[in-house]
């Protein structure tokens, strides 16, 4: 059981993702009708709230109350940086969960920046395995796939929930 919890809160990106979509399903399984644009609005707005909002805000309180045992999980010394990650993680978290239910704007918002933070954070992980060998599993592993691919599950759905120009061009 202590491995299961462990596993769970050092892969909180992968958490998070996963409740977001137990939320969706959900959500989903409630509703009268299930439009294309209904069922998108459900897997977006809970990833919102879950992997931007939620998952952040995990990451706010890990890196300024647990700045050391944050760096260890990630295989560096303990720094100053910690409290510097950690709050620019709270503003993350609050554009989350302000885009939850937020418009367009607000939602590319959401994506772009966090987006920005991981893909960086992945090139700094791949570098840091490369030339230190650094296999931590904050570094290495699921938290590397996560700074991947949750930008691009963002980007996706900012893709699937973008206005139809035909539909705007026919209203002018």
């Amino acid at each position: 059981m202590a491995s299961l919890i462990a596993f769970v809160l050092g892969n909180f990106t992968l958490t998070f993702f996963a409740i977001g979509l137990v939320a969706s399903a959900i959500q989903i399984v409630w509703m009268p009708a299930r439009s294309r644009a209904a069922v998108i609005e459900a897997l977006f707005s809970w990833f919102l709230f879950f992997s931007v909002g939620v998952s952040y805000l995990y990451n706010f309180v890990f890196h300024v109350f647990f700045g050391e045992m944050a760096a260890r999980f990630i295989g560096w010394a303990d720094s100053p940086f910690q409290l510097e990650v950690g709050f620019a993680s709270l503003g993350f978290a609050l554009i989350g969960f302000l885009a939850f239910r937020g418009g367009r704007e607000m939602r590319i918002a959401a994506i772009l920046g966090p987006a920005c933070f991981l893909w960086g954070a992945a090139g700094g992980h791949i570098y840091q395995m490369v030339t230190a060998h650094n296999f931590a599993p904050g570094n290495a592993g699921i938290m590397l796939w996560s700074d991947i691919l949750l930008p691009v599950v963002g980007f996706a759905f900012l893709r699937l929930q973008r206005p139809d120009p035909s539909a705007a061009a026919a209203r002018n």
